[in-house]
């Protein structure tokens, strides 16, 4: 089984900023897509950023201009830079990827790293 580990998160004051960092134990040449969700109690999880082999990335739009997904593919690690955070941001964030191999998507998970914004 396949797990992401996340790290990074921590209690950070309003305007500040963090660094995710999410480590892929697989070939990260071999992943469709790699991105960011995250989710707060009682709330599905939403998609914060995402980014195709293709390197086309998408980002939720109360994020645009704020945070940047990139990756390092020597060291296998996804990141996401988060800048001028909001209490809003206040969320587990959860690390992902999706691999397709022989026909077949696969799909994985981290476990997530909290992140809490103070006002």
């Amino acid at each position: 089984q396949v797990q992401l580990v996340e790290s990074g998160g921590g209690l950070v004051q309003a305007g500040g900023s963090l660094r995710l960092s999410c480590v892929v134990p697989i070939s990260m040449h071999s992943l469709n897509n790699m991105g960011w969700y995250r989710q707060t109690p009682g709330r599905q999880r939403e998609l914060v950023a995402v980014k195709s082999s293709g390197s086309s990335t998408h980002y939720l739009d109360s994020v645009r201009g704020r945070f940047t997904i990139s990756e390092d593919n020597a060291k296998g690690r996804v990141y996401l830079q988060m800048n001028s955070l909001k209490p809003e941001d206040t969320a587990m964030y959860y690390c992902y990827v999706d691999q397709r191999v022989e026909g077949l998507t696969y799909n994985y998970w981290g476990r997530g790293t909290q992140v809490t914004v103070s006002s």
